[in-house]
């Protein structure tokens, strides 16, 4: 059960209506995980949802290395809803089962090519330590070009934003999902 209320179609006023029209018209065709709880403003629903369609899908990152970074985040955020839908979506971007297991675990991966590689080493880094270390962005600079660097940032920032979303509003993984991994439990956050 979610800590908070979800608007339906048929509980939302005009505003949430119109952004819920825009979003399963786009490239996500439904309405699922933190967008629920994000309809209680319909101003920031819709500006979230802009912002996460233009860093999913309008970045120069391929959805591989985009979904490598969205589930290292997940992880490391420990969001089992997170996880879920990126795993899926992980696996269609072409992500081996070994990759994905070690991931969750939360070890390096074997067999990485030198883009993935860079991109883990960033997206772990920079969700432990809330930067990365000097060689790290120089690789990464090097190899990806700025642009790349900062719509990478910016992705595992967003997706830090959903991870922490979903956990806080405890927004339930779709019907018959079982989580990879649990959350803590509210008394064990202290």
């Amino acid at each position: 059960m979610p800590r908070i209320s979800l608007p339906t179609p048929e509980t939302m006023n005009a505003d949430q209506k119109a952004v819920y029209d825009k979003i399963v018209s786009g490239p996500r065709g439904k309405i699922q995980g933190p967008l629920r709880a994000a309809l209680h403003n319909a101003e920031l629903a819709d500006k979230w949802q802009a912002l996460g369609a233009l860093l999913r899908y309008g970045t120069s990152l391929p959805p591989r290395l985009s979904e490598l970074a969205i589930l290292v985040t997940g992880r490391a955020c420990n969001s089992p809803f997170e996880w879920h839908a990126h795993r899926i979506e992980g696996e269609k971007a072409g992500i081996e089962p070994a990759i994905i297991e070690a991931l969750l675990a939360q070890t390096e991966p074997p067999g990485l090519s030198v883009s993935d590689a860079l991109v883990w080493r960033y997206a772990v880094e920079l969700n432990a330590h809330k930067s990365v270390s000097d060689a790290t962005y120089r690789a990464a600079v090097a190899h990806f070009g700025e642009r790349t660097v900062v719509e990478l940032t910016a992705l595992i920032g967003y997706y830090t934003l959903v991870a922490m979303t979903l956990n806080c509003h405890e927004i339930p993984l779709p019907e018959g999902a079982q989580p990879a991994f649990a959350l803590p439990q509210h008394g064990e956050l202290a």
